[in-house]
């Protein structure tokens, strides 16, 4: 993570303070530790007063109104990030064993020399020697929790055997950045978070589509216009599906990955495209968690989530021969169910619908086939492509979208070999020879013929 060459002391001075007040708590309970006296009354310092959302520190606390102990676990997170010398305490040795105190937990960092806190060492400044309260921890750590939801803290193995106890807590760094510089930060693809932003530059009125399919593209925007008044209507909620399920099926380069982009620019809505191979593991149960943490993370930002060649993720299922097919019948079950409660707009792509698991099919609202484009698409796809280049006045569109019957991917792929070539040759101007060579690429790629 690149740290800024300057950082706005106003969402820097509320961390700083709180960490104080950490510091402070930390102290008191190392204190009364070593004092073995479980009757006395622990003192504990109290929290300071947090009066308005100018930080994203502040606005984050206030907005998800956190509890004293989560307040605690979000601070002890960024302590190795800020002031790791507050950690330092927890190396006192145990003389009589020679090592750490095993009530303290927490991991010697081989890097930075400093103390990374594990679950144990939260349980032991949250709740001191107090094995009652042990249990609460497992909520504010889980996966259902924001804190898991919204990418913020997450837990890391030390070895394959580790308990819950013993795992290491962490800050997602890109988060941390937000905290500091006030700056908005996306995900990043991770195995963690399998998907990449979907964008574009067009509109919708850029699409080269029939009436019929962009009356389906404004079905869905209108879902996602009036997608708060379903949920906020008791009656409304009792007609409508949870959620919105579109699948787009068609030829390569006929403006499915394009046509999820314009629907997410339109709204306002992020769309991630789903990298499948990241999703599907070949280890029982494991794709079923893959694309639940992914689902979460997703309905909790309010993303649309675009799956490209779904087909291998959402495939038929299949007869009963041995004990992998009915664990394959079982992923495909939970995927529909899992779908089916995902609250936002999920987009499914595939060259090969009759692929599509049917049970699936009876889940979407819209079906919505992408086909190559006929001759007047054609023609209108090279007039809105052709107007920024400069081309021979004899170029005769209407031949081109004659001759080759070819997608709008596909055009423009060979346009953009046409300008090259003609660069490559020390023209300005593009000749119908330069696009038709292109032409020729594309169709052999796909294995075409021309006319």
């Amino acid at each position: 993570m690149e740290v800024l060459k300057t950082l706005d002391n106003a969402f820097l001075l509320p961390i700083l303070r709180d960490l104080d007040w950490l510091s402070a708590f930390i102290n008191v309970r190392i204190k009364n530790y070593f004092q073995k006296d479980l009757n006395q009354v622990v003192v504990l310092p109290t929290a300071p007063d947090i009066e308005d959302e100018k930080s994203p520190y502040t606005r984050y606390i206030l907005r998800n109104n956190l509890t004293l102990n989560e307040r605690i676990v979000f601070l002890m997170s960024m302590v190795p990030l800020l002031k790791p010398q507050i950690f330092d305490c927890f190396f006192i040795q145990n003389k009589s064993i020679g090592r750490f105190f095993s009530e303290f937990g927490g991991v010697d960092s081989k890097s930075s020399g400093g103390f990374n806190p594990t679950v144990e060492t939260l349980n032991f400044v949250i709740n001191g020697q107090d094995v009652s309260k042990r249990i609460a921890l497992f909520m504010i750590l889980s996966e259902d929790h924001f804190f898991a939801k919204d990418q913020v803290l997450f837990l890391r193995r030390n070895q394959d055997n580790d308990t819950f106890w013993s795992r290491r807590l962490m800050m997602n760094e890109d988060f941390f950045y937000h905290l500091i510089s006030g700056e908005q930060i996306k995900p990043k693809f991770s195995e963690g978070f399998p998907a990449k932003e979907l964008t574009t530059q067009l509109e919708i009125e850029d699409l080269v589509l029939t009436k019929q399919l962009k009356e389906e593209l404004y079905h869905i925007l209108a879902w996602m216009e009036h997608r708060s008044e379903i949920n906020n209507n008791k009656n409304l909620r009792k007609n409508f599906k949870k959620g919105y399920r579109a699948l787009f099926y068609g030829p390569p380069g006929t403006g499915k990955s394009l046509s999820a982009a314009i629907l997410g620019k339109m709204s306002n809505q992020l769309v991630y495209r789903v990298d499948l191979s990241q999703v599907v593991s070949k280890y029982i149960g494991e794709t079923e968690k893959n694309l639940a943490r992914l689902l979460d993370t997703a309905e909790y930002k309010n993303w649309v989530l675009f799956f490209d060649e779904a087909e291998s993720l959402f495939s038929k299922r299949t007869e009963v021969n041995d004990s992998k097919d009915k664990y394959a019948n079982q992923g495909t079950a939970y995927l529909l169910q899992r779908l089916e409660d995902y609250d936002g707009l999920v987009i499914l792509a595939t060259n090969l619908r009759p692929n599509i698991d049917r049970a699936f099919v009876r889940r979407f609202q819209s079906i919505i086939y992408f086909n190559v484009p006929g001759f007047q698409e054609r023609m209108q796809l090279w007039e809105n492509s052709l107007k920024v280049f400069e081309i021979d006045e004899n170029l005769s569109i209407p031949k081109l979208a004659e001759r080759f019957e070819v997608s709008g991917a596909s055009i423009n792929n060979a346009i953009q070999f046409a300008w090259l070539n003609a660069r490559r040759h020390q023209r300005k101007i593009i000749e119908t020879f330069d696009i038709e060579a292109g032409l020729m690429r594309e169709m052999s790629k796909e294995g075409k013929s021309v006319k």
